[in-house]
């Protein structure tokens, strides 16, 4: 088996036939779709068997809920491919997806490969690219540039896996923001990565998504900041501290302030920005620092929407301001 795909399941039944056309209908034949159900409590099981007796492509599970995290990692458990790929149920992908992403990882010998993304509505219109890198040639060795590192969105459903990877390391349960946890400590023991920029990876934005209460989960963000922190120093690449920098930045604090502007409870929010600011401290991140962070080689806070420019900028200026937002 080349590829396994795992599909973690948590009452997704209105999205299942989507997904699980797109997944049988890949170009790549040694391929199996580990379907993992989390515990559902909808229709999800039936359109899962109804699928698995036409085609033995799929491997189906059912478990007690434990989180998305448990569910890949048990899947990551029961895989027998030479390469791991997730796919989250509510989204699809492109027919030639993991065929492609399989050559580009043998052609460049790298133990990761990524492809681009875009987000899709209800109807699987496109609204919006989610490039990765394309300023980067597509085989990239970290050895001699580490660039990748602080620019990267920690998706692991973008991304090719060489399954010994996850020897080391596993999707740490009971925490919020874990693939930005777990992606980057991959990274670390990697060589190469290889890149495809194609949207192979359709990415559906939910609207109940959008506008979904955000919790005290958000401060998982600096343990799972801390956890890829304990490893960069231990690897290889512990010297390109700019890059780990860079990383915090994009994570730490755009991605933060992104999950913070959607807290509700003002004492929360007030509390959330102290630790913003005590962790700015804590990794010597200095507002011009933040200020010329660049990714894709262009300034990251005046490629943004007018609109988010104003609330990251506020927010440099004055922290005060945007509690108000």
């Amino acid at each position: 088996m080349k590829v396994s795909v795992i599909v973690p399941v948590y009452n997704t039944s209105k999205y299942l036939v989507k997904c699980f056309d797109s997944l049988l209908a890949q170009t790549l034949d040694e391929l199996e779709i580990i379907v993992v159900n989390d515990g559902s409590t909808d229709d999800s099981q039936k359109i899962i068997d109804e699928f698995a007796s036409k085609s033995d492509k799929i491997k189906p599970f059912e478990k007690p809920n434990g989180g998305l995290s448990d569910a890949r990692n048990f899947g990551i458990e029961r895989s027998s491919g030479e390469f791991i790929g997730f796919v989250d149920s509510d989204d699809y992908v492109s027919a030639e997806m993991f065929e492609q992403m399989y050559e580009k990882a043998l052609e460049h010998e790298a133990e990761i490969v990524l492809c681009d993304l875009e987000k899709v509505n209800e109807k699987g219109e496109a609204f919006r690219d989610l490039p990765q890198s394309p300023q980067l040639p597509e085989k990239i060795e970290l050895e001699k540039d580490f660039t990748i590192f602080g620019e990267m969105a920690c998706f692991a459903c973008n991304k090719l896996f060489r399954k010994e990877l996850f020897e080391k390391y596993k999707f740490k349960k009971g925490i919020h923001f874990e693939d930005i946890e777990l992606i980057p400590k991959l990274v670390l023991d990697s060589k190469i990565i290889a890149k495809i920029n194609e949207p192979f990876y359709k990415y559906f934005e939910r609207q109940d998504s959008i506008t979904k209460t955000h919790t005290r989960k958000g401060f998982d963000m600096f343990l799972a900041i801390k956890n890829v922190k304990e490893a960069f120093d231990k690897s290889e690449y512990s010297r390109f501290q700019e890059d780990f920098d860079r990383f915090f930045i994009f994570q730490g604090y755009y991605s933060y302030l992104a999950y913070v502007a959607y807290v509700k409870d003002k004492k929360l929010k007030e509390e959330m920005l102290d630790e913003l600011a005590r962790q700015l401290t804590f990794y010597e991140i200095s507002k011009i620092k933040i200020f010329r962070y660049q990714r894709f080689a262009e300034n990251y806070l005046f490629s943004l929407p007018m609109k988010k420019q104003v609330f990251y900028a506020l927010s440099l200026l004055n922290r005060n301001l945007i509690q108000l937002i």
